[in-house]
């Protein structure tokens, strides 16, 4: 039988199995209370794309992680930080299994953008492990370990295409997704470290702009609701250090994109067409143009061949 999407089928008995790892983006990002511990409380709205790495998994006597589809694979660093690997390892130790795996990563989502890539390979590799699994941990099990590893780990381990967060993103409210939209996404040629941009908001001047405002179910239904509500609080003092930043966002604004804004913390500009919209762009500054569309559902685990 061949599972609905956003299944994570039992598949015991393969050999291996492929995920379509997909970015996302913020349509909503405030950064609210710092805790004692460091971390930030945040609200978030997450929205997938269709762009996606793809995650191949094995069953193997040792754990190697390989990556493709980047120039310089030397930038990810040692294996063990990946978070592809680290996600192996966490599910190892709360299933509590030893076993061997082999690890592949096709990428296609651009690294240090703010759209979730290392996320979605890590929240891929869960998946992957528990459809593979004798005994699965189930998905509520698979977010408490992927809140472990990152605040988009949890969305991007779940099988929601569109979900409001809160907390530290281990607190997802899953909803239906708006209609199906053209997005442009504009790749800077230079990354944004989240660390940074978080001690960039601890600095800005003034205090920080009331995140009051009552979210309703039906509203985030639709791009104009979602317009109303789209802000993301590390854009302005992004910008402020990376002036490409709002000349981008003003590009596509001007392209007729709305909404038209950075995800995450950064450095990836996106813009969401109208319906039936072509994109039209005249960009001065030096990116990466790529165009993808919103994701409608999260795609099954599959057996490889």
């Amino acid at each position: 039988m061949t599972p609905r999407a956003g299944e994570t089928t039992s598949l015991a008995g393969a050999d291996g199995v492929q995920v379509a790892a997909s970015a996302k983006v913020n349509l909503r990002l405030r950064i609210l209370a710092r805790e004692a511990s460091g971390y930030h409380q945040l609200e978030t709205i997450f929205l997938r794309l269709e762009l996606a790495d793809t995650v191949r998994v094995r069953r193997a006597t040792k754990r190697t992680l390989d990556v493709s589809g980047m120039e310089n694979t030397d930038s990810l660093g040692p294996v063990e930080r990946n978070l592809a690997w680290r996600a192996a390892v966490a599910y190892g130790e709360a299933a509590g299994v030893n076993d061997g795996w082999s690890i592949e990563l096709e990428k296609r989502i651009p690294v240090g953008g703010g759209l979730g890539g290392g996320s979605a390979d890590a929240g891929a590799v869960l998946r992957a492990l528990d459809a593979m699994a004798e005994r699965p941990l189930g998905e509520a099990r698979l977010l408490a370990i992927a809140a472990t590893l990152g605040a988009d780990v949890p969305f991007l381990a779940s099988t929601s295409a569109f979900a409001l967060a809160w907390g530290r993103g281990e607190r997802l409210l899953a909803l239906a997704p708006p209609p199906q939209r053209d997005v442009v996404l504009l790749v800077p040629h230079f990354g944004v470290n989240t660390a940074e941009a978080y001690g960039w908001l601890s600095t800005r001047a003034g205090a920080p702009a009331d995140a009051s405002v009552l979210l309703r179910a039906e509203s985030l239904a639709t791009w104009e609701g979602l317009r109303r509500v789209a802000v993301n609080d590390f854009e302005p003092v992004v910008a402020a250090r990376h002036q490409e930043v709002g000349a981008l966002v003003d590009t596509l604004r001007a392209a007729g994109c709305a909404p038209a804004m950075m995800s995450g913390s950064g450095s990836v500009v996106f813009g969401v067409l109208p319906d039936g919209a072509p994109a039209s762009l005249h960009v001065d500054v030096p990116c990466t143009v790529l165009t993808t569309r919103t994701a409608m559902r999260v795609e099954p685990v599959l057996a490889l061949a």
